[in-house]
């Protein structure tokens, strides 16, 4: 639960001009960037926030509060703040991104209005966009394999080991007969081919034909 302060909560009532955001930034190195909306620097929990910097949100603060989805905010590339090289080389990744709401005249008067994790950023133009995922997105994220009859490695991978100069100019549909009728694969099939489905809820015995415990398949 938010704790705003009682003159903040007043001034963010009446609508004061005197409020702006800031951004925190924390990378997963430990180094730390600010950035405001407010046209002069501010300091903010011990960061300097830069003014001017271009970072603007791009969704309302309840799409990564609470809520599962993201968000995004832009800004301009610039060396001093975030470079091309720091975002090429991975170095923001899972950054935690803070917005406040501050009052720039009495920087003391602020509230934290979402925490976020940055999950990607790419280069927009002479700027970047960051999507930002909120803390309940972890929920959403799938964590080991799921059971599928369908095989869930890519043509040739590691797990695949299909020597794909062998088979130029081929695709897989990724199921089991491909595999194994167009590749001669299955000792690599990923997929549970005989994993149930509904036909198997709806299937009834059959009379005759073969009957000795083997695959339906």
């Amino acid at each position: 639960m938010r704790q705003i302060p009682a003159e903040l909560a007043d001034r963010i009532e009446s609508g004061a001009a005197t409020l702006c955001h800031a951004w925190l930034l924390k990378r997963s190195d430990g180094v730390a960037a600010g950035f405001t909306d407010h046209d002069r620097d501010l300091e903010v929990e011990g960061v300097p926030c830069r003014a001017a910097s271009g970072w603007t949100v791009g969704a309302a603060e309840s799409a990564v509060g609470l809520a599962s989805g993201s968000a995004a905010v832009a800004g301009v590339l610039d060396d001093s703040a975030i470079s091309e090289a720091d975002i090429a080389a991975g170095l923001y990744d899972r950054s935690q991104v803070a917005l406040w709401r501050i009052d720039w005249r009495r920087p003391d008067l602020k509230v934290r209005l979402w925490v976020a994790t940055l999950a990607g950023i790419r280069r927009d133009g002479d700027g970047f966009v960051a999507e930002l995922e909120g803390p309940m997105a972890a929920l959403e994220r799938v964590v080991g394999r799921t059971y599928g009859r369908d095989c869930d490695a890519q043509l040739g991978d590691a797990r695949c080991k299909v020597d794909l100069g062998s088979f130029p100019g081929h695709v897989c549909d990724k199921r089991w007969t491909t595999c194994v009728g167009a590749f001669a694969n299955g000792a690599n099939f990923q997929g549970f081919p005989d994993v149930p489905g509904d036909d198997f809820l709806t299937a009834t015995p059959v009379q005759g034909g073969r009957n000795d415990g083997r695959s339906r398949r």
